[in-house]
């Protein structure tokens, strides 16, 4: 259920508090994630992700990793015009701003699923954030939001910086439960003897008649 949910004081500041428009105004093209990781997160999508009908990828790069299977329509919104340009996946592009303003530009149940790779720790209005995505899901459509234990540290937010791989992966579990109209949300850790970890938590927009499914 949603509701209020007390956050510390602080805890969504950042080191750079300039706006993100600056910070994205140049493509980076970076992937924050190894092979292995990009591979385990290819593989999550191939499981969670319907290979057809429209998915959204929030905060998107130039890179997607969703499987070569995927035959979809891929809607990409993050702040880089020509970075998003560069990723061979996305068949539409929108460029805006999740921290200055939360709201997609997208219409109602809209999407078999919504996809946010390493790229969670950056909101600064997650809750927000997460209502929409779960406006614009279909019933029992996942949102997946996966990250690792990389970022910028000057854009992600404090309480993000203060806290443990574990403790990040309870955060987001706050996230979806604060939110609301998600089902209880699940989690999986790949951690490799040697490279990047990869964390993931998703949960599905609750079924029409709002009821948690059986087990």
């Amino acid at each position: 259920m949603s509701g209020v949910f007390d956050f510390p004081p602080g805890a969504f500041d950042r080191f750079d508090e300039d706006d993100d428009a600056l910070f994205y105004s140049f493509p980076r093209r970076v992937v924050h994630i190894d092979d292995g990781a990009i591979a385990a997160l290819g593989a999550l999508y191939q499981e969670l992700v319907p290979d057809h009908g429209q998915t959204l990828d929030l905060m998107a790069s130039w890179r997607s990793h969703l499987p070569s299977s995927f035959g979809g329509r891929l809607v990409g919104l993050g702040m880089n015009q020509e970075e998003m340009a560069d990723n061979p996946q996305l068949s539409e592009i929108i460029v805006h701003d999740l921290n200055r303003d939360p709201r997609l530009p997208l219409p109602d149940a809209a999407f078999d699923a919504a996809l946010c790779a390493v790229s969670v720790q950056y909101l600064t209005r997650p809750l927000e954030v997460f209502r929409e995505v779960c406006r614009v899901l279909k019933p029992e459509a996942p949102f997946v939001v996966a990250f690792s234990n990389r970022c910028f540290p000057q854009k992600a937010v404090a309480l993000w910086r203060a806290t443990s791989d574990e403790q990040h992966m309870a955060l987001v579990e706050v996230y979806f439960g604060a939110a609301g109209g998600f089902t209880a949300p699940v989690r999986r850790m790949f951690e490799p003897d040697r490279g990047d970890p990869l964390l993931a938590v998703w949960a599905t927009r609750l079924p029409a008649d709002g009821r948690e499914p059986r087990p």
